[in-house]
């Protein structure tokens, strides 16, 4: 009878220090919580950063094999390169590539990216090179339409999307949609290389030549792996025509142009 009478009051005594232990373990308890989510947190920044990486790996892969692939149709030598700078200049379409002379690199290289012809180089130190692209207003590249093979030249118009092509007759057979590849005249480009796609051909009554523009099939601000083509130089010296494919009066220097053939 006596100890269970005592027992309110013993439960009573011990209160204090229960409920202090149960704030302890509470506070403990949140502590460690907070610190779980903090660590948690950390953990997802992390990978996150992992997950944003592999993204970027199996783009880049996705680019090479693309490249394996157009490598695979090259029947010339290839080097594959990486962009490494573009010109600040908006009104001068050149690009710097991580390959030079001491990769067998020169003046006039065809270079390509996995869908179709970006430029050429046109100038080339120990291990860099610039590169012109077919959208600079000062670039020609001859061409043919794939499907009845009219010839015409590609003239680059300052606009990466736009080509167009000079005098072009009012009666030649050329449609939208026609794929123009490289013709080979001139001597720099080898033949059957994607150049462009035609976009739009508009007939002017009384005008000998329609107007024609065309869109690039290569990615050219865009892409970042490339395709360089190697081709023998010493089949370019000593010919007339290459001779007379630079430009006299580029604000670039020394910038190479393909003539009409």
């Amino acid at each position: 009878m006596a100890s269970s009478a005592l027992t309110p009051i013993q439960w009573l005594s011990n209160l204090p220090s229960g409920a202090v232990s149960w704030v302890d373990e509470l506070t403990t308890s949140r502590s460690q919580m907070n610190e779980d989510v903090d660590a948690m947190k950390a953990r997802m920044l992390v990978l996150e950063r992992k997950a944003q990486k592999f993204a970027f790996i199996m783009a880049e892969n996705g680019r090479l094999r693309e490249l394996l692939n157009a490598s695979g149709v090259v029947d010339e030598t290839v080097k594959v390169a990486e962009l490494i700078g573009v010109s600040p200049d908006p009104f001068s379409h050149h690009v710097l590539i991580n390959k030079g002379r001491s990769s067998g690199i020169f003046v006039g290289q065809a270079v390509l990216d996995s869908r179709g012809l970006i430029g050429q180089v046109v100038e080339v130190s120990e291990f860099t090179c610039r590169v012109l692209l077919i959208s600079d207003n000062s670039h020609a590249v001859p061409v043919q339409v794939n499907r009845s093979g009219v010839r015409a030249i590609a003239m680059g118009t300052g606009a990466f999307d736009q080509l167009t092509l000079a005098n072009v007759p009012d009666t030649a057979d050329i449609e939208v949609g026609d794929l123009l590849v490289s013709s080979g005249l001139g001597g720099l480009f080898p033949p059957g290389y994607p150049v462009a796609e035609v976009s739009s051909v508009q007939h002017d009554p009384g005008q000998p030549f329609a107007t024609v523009t065309v869109t690039p099939k290569a990615q050219l601000n865009r892409s970042r792996l490339v395709l360089l083509v190697s081709k023998q130089i010493n089949e370019l010296e000593g010919s007339s025509e290459a001779d007379s494919l630079v430009l006299p009066n580029s604000s670039s220097g020394n910038l190479d142009k393909e003539g009409e053939g």
